[in-house]
């Protein structure tokens, strides 16, 4: 799989060069070409992570159930990072793939992320719920860390099962 995706771009490369070389296009469609190969590749480059499964850094569900969570604790060199493995919920059932999500390093996300994986270990299923850090109004994207979320873990509730 992934060395069809390299030979594809490998391929498109080549052919983008060919047309910049002995094309007689006009500059600005060699510069749109040049352009449009440039932002394919970074999209591309995206869709493979995301194949691959590294972890991804949007948001986590809004509700979930903890599979598994690594910390990576800050250090001089490096801001550290939070890297769970959870379940989607929805309409109650979790979805039929996990996913792994990479989080800003904090430590009472780390303390709680702990404890989750704590009770996991004893056969005591959690769930999370994650939440938009309620912050100013107005344009979000202009201000950093505003995408930010509260996640909180908490036992899942034991099945009812119906009486006999």
């Amino acid at each position: 799989m992934t060395l069809s995706v390299v030979l594809s771009f490998a391929a498109l490369v080549l052919l983008c060069a060919l047309a910049l070389l002995w094309s007689r296009w006009p500059v600005w469609l060699k510069g749109v070409l040049v352009v449009g190969v440039t932002v394919f590749y970074f999209h591309a480059n995206e869709l493979v992570h995301n194949m691959w499964g590294w972890p991804d850094a949007e948001a986590l569900p809004e509700r979930f159930v903890l599979l598994a969570a690594v910390i990576d604790e800050p250090t001089p060199k490096s801001a550290g990072a939070l890297y769970v493995w959870v379940n989607a919920l929805q309409d109650g059932k979790p979805s039929p793939q996990p996913r792994a999500y990479r989080l800003a390093y904090a430590k009472d996300l780390h303390a709680l992320l702990n404890e989750g994986m704590k009770k996991a270990r004893q056969g005591v299923s959690q769930i999370g719920t994650a939440e938009p850090k309620v912050g100013r109004k107005g344009l979000s994207w202009l201000r950093p860390g505003s995408d930010e979320q509260v996640v909180k873990i908490a036992d899942m509730p034991m099945p009812q099962l119906p009486e006999k």
